[in-house]
């Protein structure tokens, strides 16, 4: 507040406070502002004394005021030029090859969301921005045949979990704009946005109820501290006291859990808030990955079908049981109606007319990599049918179709995925679309599917597909612009037959331009997972594209343990990480050398988590065939790894049981074969990345798999990031990974 008073000493003495603490607040100030506000000051101080001496009228105290002002301003001026909407860039490449700068330019779409007149698709899109470090994600629609494409948000706080509201007027979606993310609602133009719910500490997700009446959202519930009264007193202690084992996940420690909650809804806010898991220790939808797919309304709004894994601690760790479950919003009452069923059980979605409830099954206890199955509830009689037996192939993102008849779903087969359809009439399943391509998943659009459509060389779009035909038409074209300005590499699927005379698919991808007269280094590509597939993904680091562009041919086999191929080939990976699936690496990478235009005194081998565990065990096995390999959270001492990850069934069925359990023939093998008992022969360089909140392959693997080069004088480098988990998803970390990923390659292979 501005003070006017008659000039003394005192107030003289507080004005020169004043400046001091203001010039204090320069120090934070950019190199500009600094400059001006210093040039201000020396000004100042020559007014100041003309003041005093002539005993002129203006108080200093005033001046004083007015230089703070003077600050505020060009702080606040610099802060929003900082605060810039990070946004598509109109960009004109000046070379045809993909770059790291290049690949984080790309629009990134997903989670597109059909009218309920089945004519207008909602989808987001999300951009990044390499100064600012961080992406931005806006909101779009199209017609379902491809014409009136419009962007209806354009802000500086991303938009998810978009949904139309049933009757079609608005638009639900999430947003941090108010302080804390909640749920906003607009008109399906963008226009006239809306805040509907307040609730403390924010929401997760969300969906409204059929007859718009009530809305069903997760909030994060704290998890109780048992040992509480020890940290009396003591409100700065950062100690962590823990006596089970799941006390953290992923990337996060488990402070919170996920629970579902559902309220009354009038159309402008939410009301009688109720949390149906309160007082239960578990997460509903599941972490890490389990989202709204995982929450389900009955047409008739009176039931909630979700999923939960309902353990704790050292039991959830040992498990991958996990149920479907109803609650009765009449009556208050929750039933499992997966009981018995041992593996785990997810994303339960209703048939439009309410008689059936379909949910993906996998059979096995403690297998996460199990069959995918298509179960289906009979919600009257309780009946549940295996609907996809003798079907050998995943099934997921299931879609009622409008009659409640058949079943659309997506399903990896042969590097690729493709959509099918089950008809409960006669249980027949029918492969809908052909072709290189991954469809991820797909909804109805009236007499269309709409799915979500990439390549190798094609980022993620919309597609409309005839559901008779197959036939798609694309109706979104986010990253056209800067894909028309790329050459793109050929990609060419090779079968080969292994050491013991399976056949064995393999992508081979090109550089663009190639020419078979000269001579290219190549890479052998190592599958993480262990299992999943090896198809047509557009991955924003492990990109084939721009490992192409940077003029290295790429080998890719789907060796044992990749999905798509029968469960069969893909269970023969388990327990045996060291056996088939390594000599199939190295059956493909032999017979590309044979090549004439394959350098066969420059390969290199790379690989992430599991391909991370077959760079370092290649590292020494090779007998000389690489010259530069490259592990990103790679498993180096199978022991360690047993002790330091926190999904314990994986651990169990993968590598069959503990270190210590030395009657265990299965468990002695793998561990016996661990990479860091194979250092000893390692002499070929090798780049080593970890990121320290990677909870899964802990960065303590990467560390000693790096000292362990150092020291028996491979060459060797070790990026490490402290803020990444086991994926690197800031963009300039992005872009190091990349320059580094390349400068290393080069050095040995070119």
């Amino acid at each position: 507040m501005m003070e006017m008073e008659k000039w003394s000493d005192g107030v003289l003495e507080k004005s020169r406070n004043e400046r001091t603490n203001a010039k204090r607040e320069t120090q934070n100030a950019k190199p500009s502002t600094r400059l001006r506000l210093f040039s201000y000051f020396r000004n100042l101080k020559f007014q100041t004394n003309l003041i005093y001496i002539n005993m002129k009228k203006l108080s200093l105290a005033l001046m004083a005021v007015l230089m703070l002002t003077f600050i505020s301003c060009q702080q606040k001026n610099e802060q929003q030029k900082e605060v810039q909407i990070i946004d598509k860039q109109d960009l004109t490449l000046t070379s045809d090859r993909m770059t790291p700068e290049v690949l984080w330019s790309l629009g990134r779409l997903s989670d597109p969301q059909v009218s309920p007149d089945g004519k207008t698709i909602l989808y987001g899109v999300s951009y990044y921005s390499i100064d600012q470090n961080k992406g931005n994600r806006d909101l779009y629609t199209v017609n379902a045949n491809g014409k009136n494409y419009q962007r209806i948000t354009k802000t500086t706080k991303s938009e998810f979990n978009a949904i139309w509201r049933p009757d079609g007027e608005k638009i639900g979606f999430l947003t941090s704009e108010s302080g804390s993310v909640q749920l906003w609602e607009m008109n399906p133009d963008g226009s006239a946005r809306t805040q509907i719910s307040d609730i403390k500490g924010g929401i997760t997700g969300f969906k409204y109820s059929p007859d718009q009446r009530k809305i069903v959202y997760t909030k994060e519930v704290a998890v109780e501290n048992q040992f509480a009264n020890l940290y009396d007193g003591l409100p700065k202690a950062t100690g962590r006291l823990m006596n089970d084992l799941m006390y953290r996940h992923w990337d996060v420690w488990v402070d919170t859990y996920s629970h579902i909650f559902i309220a009354d809804y009038d159309g402008s806010k939410l009301s009688n808030n109720t949390d149906i898991l309160k007082g239960e220790e578990w997460d509903a939808p599941m972490k890490p990955w389990g989202g709204m797919e995982q929450v389900c309304w009955s047409p008739d709004s009176k039931t909630i079908a979700y999923t939960s894994k309902k353990q704790i601690g050292k039991e959830y760790s040992l498990s991958t049981n996990s149920d479907n479950y109803i609650y009765n919003l009449e009556t208050g009452k929750t039933k499992n109606f997966t009981d018995g069923m041992m593996g785990f059980d997810i994303a339960p979605v209703y048939s439009p007319d309410g008689n059936y409830i379909a949910w993906e099954s996998m059979e096995r206890d403690g297998y996460e990599s199990d069959q995918n199955r298509l179960f289906i509830l009979n919600t009257k009689t309780g009946e549940k049918t295996y609907a996809t037996e003798g079907f050998d192939q995943n099934a997921g993102s299931l879609q009622w179709a409008d009659d409640s008849k058949s079943i659309f779903f997506t399903s990896d087969t042969e590097g690729t995925f493709q959509i099918y359809q089950f008809r409960l009439a006669d249980g027949a399943i029918r492969k809908i679309t052909e072709g290189l391509h991954d469809y991820r998943g797909v909804s109805l659009a009236g007499d269309k599917l709409i799915a979500t459509k990439q390549t190798m060389a094609l980022p993620t779009e919309l597609f409309a597909v005839n559901p008779e035909s197959g036939q798609a038409q694309q109706i979104t074209f986010t990253n056209k612009d800067l894909l028309d300005q790329l050459t793109m590499a050929k990609t060419e699927a090779r079968w080969m037959k292994t050491h013991d005379g399976k056949d064995m698919l393999t992508w081979i991808i090109y550089p663009p331009n190639f020419d078979p007269n000269k001579k290219y280094p190549t890479l052998l590509y190592c599958k993480g997972g262990p299992q999943g597939p090896l198809s047509q993904s557009f991955h924003y680091r492990w990109n084939y594209q721009i490992m192409a562009a940077n003029d290295y041919i790429i080998v890719a086999p789907n060796r044992r343990g990749v999905s798509g191929f029968g469960q069969e080939w893909q269970e023969q990976i388990s327990g045996d990480y060291h056996g088939k699936s390594m000599q199939d690496y190295l059956t493909a990478i032999d017979e590309m050398a044979k090549e004439p235009y394959v350098d066969e005194t420059k390969l290199g081998a790379i690989g992430a988590s599991a391909g991370g565990y077959a760079v370092f065990y290649l590292a020494g096995v090779h007998e000389g065939r690489f010259k530069a390999f490259i592990a990103h959270d790679g498993i180096f001492n199978e022991e360690a790894q047993y002790l330091e990850t926190e999904e314990m069934w994986f651990e169990n069925w993968d590598k069959g049981g503990a270190f210590w359990d030395f009657d265990n023939k299965v468990a002695m093998g793998v561990y016996k074969h661990s990479p860091h008992k194979l250092v000893q022969n390692w002499d070929t360089p090798i780049l080593i990345i970890h990121g320290e909140l990677d909870y899964r392959v802990v960065f303590t693997q990467g560390m000693t798999a790096f000292n362990a080069a150092v020291l028996v004088d491979v060459p060797a480098e070790f990026l490490y990031f402290p803020d990444e988990n086991h994926w690197v998803l800031q963009p300039q970390n992005g872009i190091l990974w990349q320059r580094t990923f390349f400068n290393w390659l080069d050095k040995w292979l070119k």
